[in-house]
């Protein structure tokens, strides 16, 4: 599938868990070239959907981040706690469909993958968690720009869209917003591929089209684990952007720039310019050793 010029929409969509760390400006940084390449349109989303995960200040500090970085987005920010509204008329839409049931299992006594595999039949006391049912003929493989042909798995026999506390899923949020926001393209880590099928699933359920999807290389730590805030990545230090950028392209494999492209714009405009996606194709993880500039280098 081709974009025309102008057509093509891509995002950034952080969690406020807290502030950005290097893994976080590598996938900002793909997916913003990737739709500045294309002459499109590039949104900022946070989703706070999830207060018990969420860091006092996270939200203000990821925008300051992203300035600092010149990772400049269109149009306003969107909050997803401002968005029940729609996430509510999503869950009307299944259940008309008949494709929702309610599960009343504590967290110990699930499955693989978290399935209640029909434990709790349906019954129970107490608040409950909202399944979607999964057609298990429903074809899951898909094409990564990146990543290359994904092969068919198969999906959670009923995965949450509804949590028993109230909150959302993930899943039925991000589906939701990429389509209200007309996303055509997301690029976002390698960690999230095996989610992806689930959202295209749901895409279907509610008639959405889906958008391309791109999975770039997510950052290991020093102990071979992906680089994250619940590992206590250290944040970026936005005193060095200049640095930062120029080491995230590194890391990217893209063109170098020129000694001459000595600030955080010219550098984007640079790597915009000079965009190979190609340089990604297969690439699931990169390692993170010497990963930060000295201090002081901007």
């Amino acid at each position: 599938m081709t974009r025309s010029a102008g057509s093509y929409c891509g995002r950034f969509a952080p969690s406020p868990t807290g502030p950005l760390h290097f893994g976080s400006l590598l996938a900002a940084l793909a997916s913003y070239l990737d739709a500045r390449a294309h002459g499109g349109r590039w949104l900022l989303r946070v989703e706070d959907i999830d207060p018990p995960r969420e860091q006092a200040g996270a939200s203000r500090a990821i925008i300051d981040s992203l300035r600092a970085h010149r990772l400049h987005w269109d149009g306003p920010v969107c909050y997803q706690h401002t968005r029940s509204g729609a996430y509510d008329e999503a869950l009307e839409a299944l259940e008309r469909k008949g494709l929702l049931r309610r599960c009343y299992c504590p967290r110990r006594v699930l499955g693989p993958d978290g399935a209640c595999g029909g434990r709790c039949g349906g019954e129970g006391e107490g608040p409950a968690a909202l399944r979607v049912r999964v057609d298990p003929a429903w074809p899951t493989a898909f094409e990564d720009r990146f990543q290359g042909p994904v092969a068919a798995t198969a999906l959670p026999e009923d995965f949450v869209v509804r949590r028993r506390d109230g909150l959302y899923a993930y899943q039925l949020a991000v589906v939701v917003d990429d389509h209200a926001q007309g996303i055509t393209d997301v690029v976002r880590g390698a960690d999230l591929l095996s989610v992806t099928p689930r959202q295209r699933y749901l895409q279907a359920c509610l008639g959405y089209r889906s958008p391309r999807y791109a999975h770039c290389p997510v950052l290991l730590g020093s102990d071979g684990r992906k680089l994250s805030k619940q590992n206590h990545a250290p944040p970026l230090d936005d005193g060095c952007a200049g640095a930062n950028l120029r080491r995230a392209l590194e890391l990217l494999a893209q063109p170098p720039a020129p000694a001459t492209a000595a600030t955080p714009s010219a550098l984007l405009e640079h790597a915009v310019r000079h965009w190979a996606p190609a340089a990604l194709a297969g690439k699931a993880a990169l390692p993170g050793d010497r990963l930060y500039p000295p201090p002081g280098i901007s």
